[in-house]
């Protein structure tokens, strides 16, 4: 079971993420080509070319001689940069010139035309513009989860805006700011990609987005927008899996369609819209998958002409000063531009591993197969055949996950199988397995018999936390009565009227325990009486009541359903809820003793389940649970003055979720609530004319019979300026 919840992100095991990580990790490694890809070159900014050119960032002359001559002179096919130009270069002085010619030397002519003579060799930067102008070239960005949302030079245009996803709750990697290139460059060079990576929690990068959301527009990375670039930059498109497999609420994208006129190349992608990075060795210089060449090289022109003719190239840097080496699966130095390239090789060889969509299912059917044969079995068999039949299952389910990896690069989940299939075998082998812990069998003796067993599961965690000791508490209580049971007594044998009891009271116990984590208080002949919020703190007690009400006057209508054609007369059902303060503990005396709740909040919780016969309704909730069940459309049914209390409460009753209220309910709800504010104001005209309106809605409910007998009433009466509309019950 936990091997199941683990799968399913219920329970996530850390142990279990780790171990899987290990053994992605090691699959990796075992089925890496190691071999080079001449078709990628990587131009370094290494230890060399930084001793020689000098310190980074260097002047954008520098970069665009660099350009040149990677075009010009070796006639490479595709540039991509893993930097970003983020700030105006000016090294060159020119801004400092322009100043002086402004102000100390204006008085100069002869400054000035030099100065213009010389502008379009000392900006930097229009230099590196020109020089990418018109050249296949993409420029990197980085997107940010800066909390203040600040940014910096500009964004490409993005590859898919939301309309592209047809209003489906798409999870991408999502991102809050960025740092891009300065304007001039960005008008040069308009296309470019982010080079963010995907780091997992224990710091290393298996895999990088391919498209990102910022403010509901979507991007690529910069190994995606090489790639488009090389092969005619098509137009991407989400590609949605089959919903027969992955269900309407998958809320993912089964894969990226690259389309180019009739042409489609499908990329498969994970949730976020990531991709694991198809790594082909170590990494590095000597690491043999792809060319390192010195950035120094290539601008000093030692490299021969045309030694990188048709080569996608990519900029980046290993030196260690520059802050861009990763943690990879291969390597703990790692240079992050060759992750760029392993996608790029990745992408134009069709060999991505991805984490299919269906990786949950796999898991979840090789856990329950396994589980159920190793649950089964183990206790039939002697040690050794156990210990065999443990093997050969852990051994089966290594080899069909090996085999789907280097077959059809599915990485899929492996590690809670296989600790569970050791687990089975350890736990089946240890007495520890069938003995229940101590602080389990304390709070299972303690409270086994007034609350629910799934409720003392969860007090184990923290058993110092509960006790029988009486204590004041905010929660809801209900007091739920059958309607018809006196009645039904008189014309029906005893024991069929205790089984029809029994079958009642185990579907209501059910809704209130089971499905919504309540207490029974007791049973009183034919009405139960119920709370939420303790032993164990519940947020959302009122929340839990009402929904547990609306099930049980729904359930009661089945019974009823079922009943109608044995000839057994139907039941209804009063159900009153309030929500405050009360004392809940044991209490009782040495005889007998219970777990339950007293006060004065309880008190009108009963009270108001008397009041439903009034109105009409099988269910009427006090004020103080209406405002902390928002979650539901309510209609008010009066603001009364029951028995025992002074002060006047209002009372409602739950019309269901509020975000399915269907149009005609919505109106008539709206006409009601006019007719109470015309009612509280003694406009008994204007309560004719909303009950005429009312009726016709719906002539059958007896509220609105109930309360035009109430308006013939008080016509009769004079204005009272000191009514306040409430009603006032003297009995119980």
């Amino acid at each position: 079971m936990f091997a199941l919840l683990h799968a399913m992100d219920i329970l996530p095991i850390g142990v279990l993420q780790r171990l899987d990580n290990i053994i992605y990790d090691a699959r990796l490694r075992a089925s890496m080509p190691r071999t080079l890809d001449d078709r990628v070159v990587i131009v370094d900014i290494d230890e060399k070319s930084l001793a020689e050119v000098g310190r980074w960032p260097w002047g954008r002359n520098r970069l665009a001689d660099l350009v040149d001559e990677l075009f010009d002179r070796q006639k490479i096919a595709i540039l991509g940069f893993d930097v970003v130009f983020a700030e105006p270069d000016d090294s060159s002085g020119l801004k400092r010139l322009r100043q002086l010619a402004q102000s100390e030397l204006k008085e100069q002519p002869a400054f000035g035309e030099k100065l213009q003579q010389l502008q379009s060799t000392l900006d930097y930067d229009a230099s590196f513009a020109r020089a990418l102008k018109d050249r296949p070239v993409v420029l990197g960005y980085y997107f940010t989860t800066d909390p203040r949302g600040r940014t910096s030079g500009v964004l490409p245009k993005p590859v898919m805006g939301p309309e592209a996803l047809h209003g489906r709750p798409i999870k991408f990697t999502h991102w809050t700011g960025y740092g891009s290139n300065i304007q001039q460059l960005a008008d040069a060079a308009p296309i470019a990609g982010f080079f963010n990576p995907m780091v997992d929690k224990d710091g290393v990068v298996r895999a990088v987005p391919l498209v990102a959301e910022y403010q509901d527009k979507y991007y690529e990375s910069l190994a995606l927008a090489m790639f488009r670039m090389m092969i005619g930059s098509p137009v991407v498109e989400p590609g949605f899996a089959q919903e027969s497999l992955a269900g309407r609420n998958y809320q993912g994208l089964d894969h990226i369609r690259l389309r180019l006129g009739e042409r489609v190349r499908r990329i498969p992608v994970a949730e976020g819209v990531t991709t694991l990075v198809p790594f082909r060795g170590p990494g590095g210089v000597e690491g043999g998958s792809y060319r390192y060449v010195s950035a120094s090289d290539v601008l000093s022109k030692r490299l021969p002409a045309d030694s990188l003719k048709g080569k996608i190239v990519l900029v980046g840097t290993t030196a260690p000063g520059l802050l861009d080496l990763r943690v990879t699966p291969v390597g703990e130095a790692y240079a992050g531009v060759e992750t760029h390239a392993n996608l790029i090789s990745g992408l134009m060889d069709d060999r991505i591993p991805i984490k299919p969509d269906w990786s949950l299912g796999y898991d979840l059917v090789i856990l329950v197969v396994a589980g159920l044969t190793l649950a089964i079995l183990l206790p039939l068999l002697s040690a050794t055949r156990a210990v065999v039949l443990s093997l050969a299952i852990g051994t089966a389910i290594l080899a069909l996950n090996y085999w789907l990896y280097f077959s059809y690069m599915w990485a899929l989940p492996l590690a809670a199988a296989l600790a569970m299939a050791g687990a089975a075998f350890a736990l089946n082998m240890s007495y520890g397995y069938f003995v229940e812990s101590r602080s389990k069998r304390e709070l299972a003796n303690l409270f086994g018999t007034y609350v629910p067993p799934e409720l003392v599961d969860e007090m184990v965690k923290d058993p110092e936390s509960y006790s029988m000791k009486a204590a004041n508490k905010e929660l809801t209580v209900m007091f739920c009565d059958m309607r018809g049971f006196t009645k039904m007594s008189e014309k029906m044998e005893p024991t069929q009227l205790q089984e029809l009891l029994n079958e009642v009271f185990n579907r209501l116990t059910d809704i209130i325990r089971g499905q919504n984590r309540g207490t029974i208080d007791k049973y009183m002949g034919d009405c139960v009486m119920a709370f939420w919020g303790a032993p164990v703190e519940t947020p959302n007690h009122a929340t839990l009541a009402v929904k547990s009400a609306v099930e049980m006057s729904r359930a009661v209508q089945e019974i009823n359903a079922e009943n109608r054609s044995k000839g057994i007369p139907e039941i209804g059902v009063g159900v009153g809820l309030n929500t405050g303060t009360m004392c809940v503990g044991d209490m009782g005396s040495d005889i007998r003793r219970a777990y339950t709740v007293i006060g004065d909040a309880v008190n009108l919780g009963s009270r108001l389940e008397g009041l439903s016969k009034v109105y009409g309704v099988d269910i009427v909730v006090s004020e103080t649970t209406r405002k902390l069940a928002p979650e539901f459309a309510w209609l008010e049914l009066d603001r009364v003055r029951v028995k025992g209390k002074e002060q006047a409460v209002g009372i409602f009753y739950p019309l269901g979720p509020a975000d399915s209220l269907d149009r005609a309910t919505a109106d008539e709800l709206k006409t009601w609530n006019a007719f109470l504010k015309a009612y509280r104001a003694q406009d008994w005209d204007q309560c004719d004319l909303q009950l005429l309106n009312l009726q016709r809605m719906n002539a059958q409910k007896y509220l609105y019979e109930l309360y035009s007998e109430r308006v013939t009433s008080m016509r009769l009466l004079p204005f009272d300026p000191s009514w306040d509309g409430a009603t006032t019950f003297e009995t119980k």
